[in-house]
């Protein structure tokens, strides 16, 4: 396990340096002058307020020098500031904790609905509730889930009142709860789906015959020998959704007007703002490689005869 670890952190160094390098040359690219941004659409800069604040915020420094400055700065923890003197590191604070809560809700719905229905599903294999459940995993997908959430804002918050249309003002977990069954949406019936082929795969399997035989009862054999085996590539596909959700919950949190990463992104998009990006999108990198970590060692806990070493 400690060579695997080794191995695995190793391995993850060039991907860090390849994917922040993507991330800041996408940024440095794009259109649009930051001094002329933060100055505001309707008010001119003067040339030399420019040049002030080009070398303030080293601006006119090559691209692989600006670079080579933030990987430094990240090496110490440093995520840079932002074109109002503000530590990105601030702006990660206040918006990490209402993203973890959305992404975290999410995936439990996810997991919990996905698996549900994809072991009713496969018990029930060839019956109504199979096709209801590969049915409405079709529907679901069709849909955008963009316009899943407008409906359930429109309906749920505006026309019944049962949840809040906008903001966090009413906690965890009113506040959320709409939102990420809008997102979960997305993963539901994959998980459904997967799990159902798991199941199906693994009834008939030799240990589980021998289990049969011993006298165990049919949800114990379900439970103990059929999931454990079934749910491994679900918690694979559940392990990299978590990492995914972190970074894909931008559209939700503007419909929804979370205060979190994703909306905190966007904003620095709009206004230019390229360390806001840069830092909230290496953030959300080394998340997702430290989570894809985690689902490779889980995969001995749930099956020991993976081997990793």
């Amino acid at each position: 396990m400690a060579r695997f670890l080794i191995r695995r952190l190793l391995t993850m160094v060039p991907v860090v340096l390849g994917t922040t390098f993507v991330i800041y040359a996408t940024v440095y690219a794009l259109p649009g002058d930051p001094v002329q941004a933060l100055a505001g659409p309707d008010r001119a800069v003067s040339p030399a307020a420019a040049a002030a604040i080009r070398a303030h915020y080293q601006l006119g420094d090559p691209f692989l020098v600006q670079y080579g400055h933030y990987l430094l700065g990240l090496l110490h923890g440093d995520f840079g500031i932002d074109f109002n003197d503000t530590p990105v590191s601030s702006i990660i604070a206040a918006g990490w904790p209402v993203t973890v809560r959305l992404a975290l809700m999410t995936w439990v719905l996810q997991a919990l609905i996905g698996v549900g229905l994809g072991v009713l599903a496969a018990v029930r294999a060839g019956r109504a509730l199979d096709f209801v459940v590969l049915g409405g995993s079709t529907l679901v997908l069709a849909v955008p889930y963009f316009i899943t959430a407008y409906v359930a804002q429109i309906v749920l918050g505006d026309r019944l009142g049962w949840f809040p249309v906008s903001g966090v003002d009413a906690g965890w977990p009113r506040s959320y709860l709409v939102p990420a069954l809008c997102l979960a949406l997305l993963g539901i019936p994959e998980v459904a789906r997967l799990t159902r082929t798991g199941v199906l795969e693994n009834r008939h399997a030799e240990f589980v015959d021998t289990a049969v035989a011993k006298g165990m009862g049919q949800a114990r054999v379900l439970v103990r020998h059929v999931l454990r085996t079934a749910l491994i590539p679900v918690v694979s596909l559940l392990g990299l959704t978590l990492g995914t959700l972190l970074s894909g919950t931008i559209l939700i949190e503007g419909i929804f007007n979370l205060p979190g990463l994703g909306f905190q992104t966007f904003q620095g998009i709009q206004q230019h703002n390229g360390p806001v990006v840069v830092g909230i999108s290496t953030l959300l990198v080394l998340t997702f490689l430290f989570i894809n970590l985690i689902v490779d060692v889980l995969y001995v806990v749930i099956d020991p005869r993976i081997r990793l070493d």
